[in-house]
């Protein structure tokens, strides 16, 4: 038998007294009922919180442009279900165009009359110039996905009424309509059923809001453009940036890989955020988050919309059913044409939009073969490259006969990631389940030119040593 303290029991003796199996059964019973009682009152608070939010967002407006019913028809119906003070669920799959607004030079070189004797000019923006950021996101209920394709600025594409231009131009030359018509007619005629536009001084006060974000800095970044009032000076490695920061590694884009190495950074810093804010303590401040960017945030979508998302993007997270894809394409060749532009490439576009939004396409339906697999290799560890060779082996004895030694990856992993570069997830996992160790990313961090990268961490070396002490017992 065991000796239990019961809380009747400590009232009228306060002494431990042995209880007999029924006694026992009961205090099971009890420690069931209130483990059941305290699930019910944490399901109760997060109903209440979801009930209150959307209350709170649904009286505050967030749109800041105005559409004529022309430019309403270019976003799709509605796709959320719910009313009143009930949280909304989404009932089919739904896309969001995000868009990050770049500084405009009028709003440098002009700024309000209040902002003139500060030290400073500050980043003061509308939301009428080049959309810096692209992302065009999928909240799926039917596989609980959420997927984020970025667009680059520099994407070279047909503008309705206004010639082959950067895509980056369409919020200038429409607004917000526009933006949405030109990335659907890139996408293969996707459609867009909500926007969400967001300037420079959003980000930085959202994640201020957030209590910043721990993200590693991949490089020493440094770079100043006083017409912006830009200025980077960040230092490589494991840091917990403020909102300003953040932005600094946001917008830092004086590398090789110019633009697109920029948005490798903000999925790395998306990814940290969603990791480190998505949480019911957040859910529960989002009114007051709202209420410090609101004046920073154009979008068409409801308080009850907006409420569902979040809610959705945190369930997503939790089970790491979170995807970020790049645009297939590559670089123009310099003197080609009058800028330099990100080049699509159809034929991927077509198969990354089977693949992932759900657009019919032969391309999609297409089972890759391990040999035709570019898989770059990006060493965390700090070793020689003879450590990889076992790693090599072991793919080619697979079947992949496209591998190659990338530059190595700056960020010292604990666990190895093999990361779907071109949004091929299943190939990704099939390389996971040769090696037998890693986590699968889909994501676009990794080798620019590969179809899946591996970016191999410590749990490499602790196979490795398994494996040669097989092979020597």
């Amino acid at each position: 038998m065991t000796s239990q303290r019961t809380s009747a029991e400590g009232n009228h003796s306060g002494k431990a007294s042995k209880v007999n199996g029924k006694n026992s059964q009961n205090s099971k019973s009890g420690r069931w009922l209130w483990f059941w009682v305290g699930m019910s009152g944490i399901a109760m608070v997060s109903a209440t919180a979801g009930a209150l939010l959307a209350v709170s967002l649904t009286s505050t407006s967030l749109q800041q442009a105005q559409l004529s019913p022309q430019e309403e028809a270019v976003f799709d119906g509605d796709r959320f279900s719910g009313g009143g003070l009930r949280f909304s669920e989404l009932t089919r799959p739904v896309n969001i165009l995000v868009m990050g607004m770049s500084v405009l030079p009028p709003d440098v070189n002009n700024p309000p009359a209040e902002t003139k004797n500060l030290r400073y000019l500050p980043q003061v923006n509308s939301f009428d110039g080049l959309a810096d950021v692209i992302l065009l996101a999928k909240f799926d209920p039917e596989t609980k996905k959420m997927v984020m394709l970025s667009v680059p600025r520099d994407t070279r594409t047909e503008i309705e009424g206004h010639g082959i231009k950067k895509i980056n131009a369409a919020n200038v030359e429409g607004g917000p309509a526009l933006s949405a018509k030109t990335v659907s007619n890139l996408l293969g005629g996707v459609g867009i059923d909500r926007y969400v536009r967001i300037n420079v001084l959003g980000v930085e006060k959202l994640v201020n809001a957030l209590g910043g974000v721990t993200v590693y800095v991949p490089r020493d970044m440094k770079y100043i453009d006083e017409s912006q009032h830009l200025y980077i000076n960040l230092k490589a490695g494991k840091h917990h940036l403020n909102g300003n920061q953040a932005l600094q590694l946001l917008r830092f884009r004086r590398d090789e890989l110019g633009d697109i190495g920029r948005i490798q950074r903000q999925q790395m810093v998306m990814r940290a955020l969603m990791e480190q804010a998505l949480n019911l303590n957040t859910l529960q401040r989002l009114p007051e988050i709202f209420n410090v960017v609101k004046e920073n945030i154009d979008t068409n979508m409801t308080g009850e919309e907006l409420a569902a998302l979040l809610r959705f993007a945190n369930d997503a997270n939790k089970s790491k059913k979170i995807q970020q894809l790049l645009l297939p394409g590559n670089f123009s060749d310099p003197g080609k044409y009058d800028a330099s532009y990100w080049l699509p490439n159809d034929d991927g576009i077509a198969k990354l939009m089977a693949q992932h939004f759900d657009l019919e396409s032969e391309q999609g339906q297409q089972i890759t073969d391990p040999a035709s697999l570019r898989v770059a290799i990006q060493d965390s560890t700090g070793g020689d490259r003879s450590n990889l060779r076992p790693l090599i082996r072991a793919l080619e004895k697979a079947g992949y006969r496209n591998i190659y030694v990338s530059k190595p990856w700056n960020e010292p992993l604990e666990v190895t990631h093999i990361v779907a570069q071109q949004g091929d997830g299943n190939s990704a996992e099939s390389i996971r389940d040769t090696l037998g160790f890693g986590e699968v990313r889909v994501e676009s961090t990794g080798n620019l030119g590969s179809d899946i990268s591996i970016q191999v961490g410590q749990d490499w070396l602790r196979q490795k040593e398994l494996l040669e002490k097989s092979a020597n017992p």
